[in-house]
């Protein structure tokens, strides 16, 4: 009998189910969307049971695909987006059909009393929690507290994405290191809740789920889980982990001084040491890795893949109806009326924080913007200064840990942003580095999550088999000349970015 394994990577737009042999082969993958819904300034939430029914109907469909036999299934393994904050009563019923996700940022006013008493900088590094702190899932909990006090009362337990999907399987509430990393209260270099943060909360510690490792097996699946995801009751429920840090292990990451860059909704550069990356000026943000006894840390852009998206949906309308006419991708089409621009898209200039700052930035109110507008700028200057504007704040970001680390010399791209040739060799110039694309592209935290399920299920004796699934597919060498004009380019975009964080905190008090 084969020995399969099963993985749900729960991303921001959806649940990508994919099949993998016991070699850490993945067979198929399908991908099921849902929805993410926005009912107030700052607030960002999805269904729960949403990523539940994404997760049945992804795997029935890769049952249905493939044909194979429901018990040649061994273990499934969980990836889920991080910051999440699922409200669970002690039965385990949902108190809130919809709840904040990673950017959520509602709860500003319980971060700011909570370190009214409680210093910022011991918090952010005990924690190295350095996304704009009201991201964080004990500050959302604080938020039910003072402005749901009815649902606040039965709350249990507050859980992420991936662990809300272990429960539904297994009837088990636990969380792993990485996913326990992100919650607001976790002592990273003792590698467990810190006693002193869960009492300046003044939340009860039972609320924080017991912490497991990644690769732990949390139970087998429950008769009704079985019966509704068409699987039988001997498969395996691997803890798992945040998907940072399972992309990080899907992206070779998970030795001393790898670097990968990940290119989805939000991007982010990190880089595996088995120290954090702390600095309390520039707060790179940092995971657990899903590795024993490593860190995963990164800066990033909050909203890169969601700014080029937005330009989609915007601005290129008429790409969008000729992509669907032809069966083509849309952002190919983009890519290739970016091509007729040429480097630094006659001096214009994007800023890709449409969706607000990083601690990176002079303020977390910075927006977005094009700087340098000309009436002889056309619509591929504007698609390519998109593409280059994330490009150089990515690029901050990699300036940034290049000051903190050694780096590995070798930029490996991953995610929906590394498909695009076009796009490749502006990073390979913007960043001064040999960038790399390899065939596990978008499945890099599927393929981590999987080698958490491996290793847990003892398939595998340790993650070093990743190395050789990555084959190579292009190495993509900088050019001088380019390089020279993105460094220049740099300096504006870091010039611009302080003026806009000014921008924005006037916007941001402007009465109208």
């Amino acid at each position: 009998m084969a020995k399969l394994i099963i993985v749900w990577d729960l991303g921001t737009g959806g649940n990508k189910a994919s099949l993998y042999d016991g070699n850490g082969n993945c067979l198929v993958a399908t991908l099921v969307p849902y929805d993410t819904f926005y009912p107030a300034h700052g607030w960002h939430e999805q269904k729960p049971n949403d990523w539940w029914d994404a997760v049945v109907c992804s795997t029935k469909q890769l049952l249905k695909v493939t044909g194979i036999d429901k018990n040649d299934i061994y273990c499934c393994g969980t990836s889920g987006h991080s910051l999440g904050a699922v409200p669970l009563d002690k039965n385990g019923n949902l108190l809130r059909e919809q709840t904040p996700i990673w950017s959520d940022s509602r709860a500003v006013e319980q971060a700011q009393k909570f370190f009214e008493k409680y210093d910022e900088k011991k918090w952010y590094m005990t924690t190295g929690n350095g996304f704009t702190p009201p991201l964080y899932p004990l500050f959302k909990t604080l938020w039910y507290r003072d402005n749901e006090p009815d649902i606040f009362k039965e709350i249990d337990k507050v859980v992420g994405t991936k662990d809300y999907i272990n429960f539904k399987l297994t009837g088990k509430v636990v969380t792993d290191f990485s996913y326990a990393s992100g919650s607001g209260v976790y002592d990273l270099i003792n590698w467990k809740y810190a006693e002193e943060l869960v009492e300046a909360s003044g939340l009860p510690s039972r609320i924080f789920p017991e912490i497991v490792k990644s690769t732990d097996i949390v139970s087998q699946i429950t008769p009704a889980a079985a019966e509704e995801l068409g699987l039988t009751t001997n498969v395996y429920v691997i803890s798992g982990g945040v998907d940072n840090s399972c992309m990080a292990l899907g992206a070779k990451a998970f030795k001393e001084g790898r670097v990968y860059n990940s290119l989805g909704s939000s991007s982010w550069i990190a880089v595996s040491s088995q120290k954090p990356l702390l600095d309390s000026k520039t707060r790179p943000f940092v995971f657990a890795h899903v590795v024993p006894e490593y860190f995963a840390s990164a800066l990033a852009i909050i909203a890169s893949g969601s700014s080029f998206r937005w330009m989609r949906d915007h601005l290129t309308v008429d790409l969008q109806a000729e992509a669907d006419a032809k069966g083509l991708d849309v952002y190919d089409l983009m890519a290739r009326e970016a091509s007729k621009s040429e480097v630094g898209a006659h001096k214009l200039v994007f800023n890709p924080s449409l969706g607000g700052g990083m601690p990176l930035d002079k303020s977390s109110n910075i927006r977005g913007a094009f700087i340098g507008l000309d009436l002889i700028h056309t619509r591929a200057d504007l698609i390519r200064a998109a593409m280059e504007g994330i490009s150089l704040g990515l690029r901050s970001c990699l300036d940034t840990l290049k000051d903190m680390t050694e780096l590995s010399g070798e930029m490996l791209l991953v995610g929906g942003g590394s498909k695009s040739t076009l796009w490749r060799q502006i990073y390979a110039d913007a960043y001064n580095m040999k960038v790399l694309k390899t065939n596990i592209d978008q499945q890099a935290a599927a393929l981590g999550a999987a080698a958490c399920a491996a290793v847990g299920t003892g398939l595998w004796g340790n993650f070093d088999p990743i190395d050789g699934l990555h084959i190579l597919e292009q190495c993509v060498d900088p050019i001088p000349e380019n390089v020279e004009k993105y460094r220049k380019l740099s300096k504006v975009f870091k010039m611009i970015s302080e003026s806009l964080s000014d921008i924005g905190d006037v916007l941001n008090d402007l009465e109208i």
